[in-house]
């Protein structure tokens, strides 16, 4: 199997006759909200969200079995039908075999994407451009260009052929054929139209106010010349999209034609061409989601517009990449370009909307929300601040959090389905983007800001209702008086920690509760208990320790409610040992805050503050540490789960030795694992875990048993999702926290196999991109839109590259290995930081070992600096117009 290549430093790659490959698709998107997705077919769909779907929606299993796509065909008088997207039934079954005239390459870069075919018999070459236009108009846009490539002159007739879908992804097993009865089509001088005339919902219907349409113009000022709306007189009795009557024939309909209640394509003939050697004609094609019915089509028909758009599309994606990377391996340098673009494509597609991800109807989670910001803060700090106190706006007042996202900044709401669920995980997540944040900017009076709690019905971390509460009072938490209650966002991340903290299970280790990060953990909601997550909110708890003494040091003053002092009880003879006392006080919190506060707030002490946390902290690393080490023939780490049954979930269990990465990574990571066990967990790991052919560590071995005391996952096939699959959002996790504790070979190797894996198209199946996971064939699933993108980015640059800040000052910790640096032995990143574009280029002379070096020398454009131990520069010191490249020679 061919490999894709590399042909530029920005990402752009080809690969020929890419139709061969199975399940292969390219996303073309807009920050208007157009997300689209595209195969070598020029199949996949096209929408703004669930309800508004303009092409036929696919999941992955559609791509090979559905014959709807972006087709565009030529009729030649002598040898008949030719698709110039390959999506014919004659093309397709000539694919495998010797007598197929067609040959085909893929050209692509960030967000955009142009198939070439070519066709010996009928001496044409035709290429099709495609991308979503970085404007504020919902619509996708392709070029057709066909050229002459043989000796003589050609005659054929072009048609375009899309099929068009035009309603709720729902309507595919809902009312299919009844909503098709809503269409009201119109063909216009420049294209066909649809407006429905209601969006069919048997809750409520309502009006429908979305415009669809397909319009096209030749590159020469001509429009269609004929029109063709319904499909089943397109296609004709007994056709198909691969294989329709009415090409070669004329479209008999003009402008002004009306059709009602049918399925709908956009098939337009244009004008009879003649094309003598090398001459070349091009057709613009836009599908168009019309939300505003104001859309100016017109100005996108234009040949030299497109080309515009095109370029600023490309600049903008480009800018959207978090960094810019040399090192030794040119191949990794563009791939990395793919995955520093990955969490923009996140925020614009949420976690729904690629072939794939056909779950959910749009919009992101509460642990997207905060791992997306992640690498915002590594790109394009601006704005984050307020992004971060509207998402705190999303904390209730026992703990937990609203679990979905609504479209407005600070809009939250319950839960999909009003499903009562709780994932112990979620408290964790906002203190760790908060740490970045301060880290990067040196804002930490971003914790005294205020914020409203989001308020539902949902108690007492969901184990009650407040029967108190209605929809009439809104969603926030109110105070005695009616008031809405405000807390500093302090306030919020002390609570959403100590929450967790109180709420244990019988081993002293944190609640399960609904799942963790793992989702496919998800039946041991009664005796569950996640080991791996108690070490995380350990690390927690130190970090926001080290946030008080910060404002202590400022003297800023710390207000918190009188309700939280509840949980504050370490000075009061607080029994942590006692699973009693601590599930008693976290009932007692609940049930004062259950429906109000008493909106009094409190001036704490810092240090009063710090010693609670503190001691809570060294509470859970005793009790880990004592309790959840696995020691047996094949190593030494920790457990990393109970299960509803309250038995450790790894060690040898019947016979067989179980491990999971999850409690490894986080024991790494927070510091909990000395440095010994570090060295018995990576040895352990390696032999139990690491599978470099299908890229790295697996998330579990294999238990050999259906858990239905632990979760879905253990009836997933070995291998797949959550049981036991390479998971890379867990192993660049697992790779961040070994690089934090100086491990950094054993975190490249992880980082590093993600990335071979990726790159090895014959196994992986994938365009450049870090996947979802692997399966056990190395296959690459769910690409694009999974969140090990920005950790991935955030490990390269924070911990591999070592540009990071502390407390707003730029720090240089590089932990890059030897063979990482070039030729000449430097290696370089470009990324933002505070506002300033800054180029870091490490000099390795000696091509020595991380713990072998150190910043000997640092020069920022070519004037040297003087530097603390911590290599710590004042951003003050960075400019902030034109080029600023520090270079740092490292010995």
């Amino acid at each position: 199997m061919e490999k894709y290549k590399f042909i530029n430093n920005s990402g752009d790659f080809i690969l020929n006759s890419p139709e061969k490959y199975s399940g292969l698709y390219f996303p073309i998107a807009n920050s208007a909200g157009m997300k689209s997705a595209v195969t070598p077919l020029l199949s996949g769909d096209a929408k703004t969200d669930q309800n508004t779907f303009i092409l036929q929606p696919v999941s992955i299993r559609d791509l090979a079995d559905s014959r709807v796509s972006r087709n565009f065909w030529l009729y030649f008088k002598d040898s008949g039908a030719w698709s110039v997207t390959g999506a014919s039934s004659k093309q397709e079954a000539e694919r495998f075999s010797d007598t197929s005239t067609d040959e085909s390459f893929l050209e692509a870069g960030l967000l955009w994407h142009k198939i070439t075919r070519k066709n010996k018999s009928n001496g044409i070459k035709a290429e099709v451009l495609s991308f979503c236009p970085e404007t504020d108009d919902t619509v996708e846009l392709h070029k057709v260009t066909i050229t002459n490539t043989g000796e003589n002159a050609v005659t054929f007739k072009p048609y375009t052929a899309i099929p068009l879908y035009c309603r709720s992804a729902d309507n595919i097993r809902d009312h299919r054929h009844v909503t098709s009865l809503l269409h009201r089509i119109k063909v216009l001088k420049n294209g066909i139209k649809i407006d429905p005339t209601l969006t069919f919902d048997e809750r409520g219907h309502r009006l429908n106010t979305v415009e669809y349409g397909v319009y096209a113009a030749c590159c020469d000022g001509s429009l269609p010349i004929g029109f063709m709306p319904s499909v089943d007189e397109f296609i004709g009795e007994g056709g198909s999209l691969t294989n329709p009557q009415s090409i070669g024939s004329a479209l008999p309909y003009k402008e002004g034609y009306c059709l009602n209640g049918e399925e709908c394509i956009a098939a337009m003939q244009f004008e009879d061409k003649v094309l003598n050697a090398g001459e070349s004609i091009s057709y613009i094609i836009v599908l168009a989601v019309d939300k505003k019915r104001n859309l100016n089509i017109q100005k996108y028909l234009c040949e030299e517009e497109f080309d515009r758009l095109l370029e600023t599309t490309k600049e903008y994606w480009q800018k959207a990449a978090i960094s810019h990377i040399h090192t030794a391996d040119k191949d990794f340098d563009n791939w990395i370009k793919w995955v520093s673009a990955q969490p923009l494509m996140r925020r614009m597609y949420g976690c729904s909307f690629l072939p794939h991800h056909d779950y959910g109807r749009g919009g992101r989670g509460w642990r997207d929300l905060w791992q997306d910001c992640l690498a915002l803060l590594l790109s394009d700090p601006n704005g984050v601040r307020e992004i971060l106190v509207n998402n705190f706006a999303g904390v209730r007042i026992d703990g937990t959090n609203a679990t979905i996202i609504g479209e407005a900044p600070g809009e939250f709401i319950a839960d999909r389905n009003n499903i009562t669920r709780v994932w112990m995980d979620h408290g964790a997540w906002s203190t760790v983007t908060t740490k970045l944040y301060i880290d990067q900017t040196g804002d930490n009076e971003l914790l005294i800001k205020d914020q409203v709690y989001f308020k539902d019905i949902q108690a007492c971390r969901a184990k009650d209702k407040d029967t108190l509460w209605n929809d009439s009072m809104g969603n926030n938490v109110k105070t005695d008086s009616g008031e809405i209650y405000y807390g500093s966002i302090l306030e919020h991340l002390i609570l959403q920690n100590l929450s967790v903290f109180f709420n244990v299970g019988e081993h002293n280790i944190m609640r399960l509760e609904g799942a963790d990060w793992n989702d496919g953990l998800d039946m041991a909601a009664n005796r569950g208990e996640s080991v791996a997550f108690t070490c995380l909110y350990y690390k927690n708890l130190l970090d926001i320790s080290a946030f008080i003494a910060d404002l202590k040091a400022k003297g800023k003053q710390i207000l918190l409610s009188k309700e939280l002092f509840t949980l504050l009880d370490y000075a009061n003879g607080a029994d942590y040992n006692s699973i009693e006392y601590k599930t008693d006080v976290l009932k007692r919190y609940c049930e004062a805050v259950k429906h109000c506060v008493s909106g009094e707030r409190i001036a704490a002490d810092p240090d009063m503050l710090i010693c609670d946390l503190t001691a809570k902290a060294e509470h859970l690393k005793q009790v880990i540490n004592q309790n959840e080490i696995i020691s047996c023939e094949k190593g030494k780490w920790y457990n990393s789960y109970y299960d509803d049954s309250g038995r450790k979930t790894e060690g040898v269990i019947n016979g067989k030795t179980r491990m999971m990465l999850t409690g490894q990574t986080f024991a790494v990571m927070s510091g909990i694992a000395d440095e010994e066990m570090i060295n018995s967990i990576t040895k352990s790991a390696d032999a139990l875990l690491f599978s470099e052919e299908i890229g790295g560590y697996k998330l579990n071995t294999d238990f050999k048993e259906i858990k239905t005391d632990l979760g879905r996952l253990f009836g997933f096939a070995y291998g797949h999702k959550e049981n036991g699959a390479v998971f890379s959002h867990m192993a660049v996790m697992y790779a961040n926290g070994l690089y934090q504790r100086n491990h950094a070979e054993e975190g490249f190797k992880a980082l590093n196999a993600l990335y071979k894996a990726a790159d090895n198209f014959s196994r992986s199946h994938i365009y450049p991109a870090i996947p979802e996971y692997f399966d056990p064939k190395g296959h690459g699933l769910y690409s694009y839109l999974t969140g090990s993108a920005s950790w991935y980015m955030m490990t390269v640059i924070c911990e591999m590259f070592g540009v990071k800040g502390k407390n707003g000052a730029l720090v240089l910790e590089p932990k890059l290995l030897p063979e990482q640096f070039d030729a000449d032995g430097t290696a370089s990143i470009e990324v933002d930081f505070f506002d300033r574009k800054i180029k870091v280029c490490y000099q390795n002379q000696n091509r020595l070992e991380p713990n072998k070096y150190s910043v000997k020398e640092v020069k920022i454009n070519g004037d040297k600096i003087s530097i603390n131990n911590s290599c710590g520069i004042d951003r003050n010191m960075i400019p902030t117009n034109g080029e600023c490249v520090i270079t740092v020679e490292l010995a």
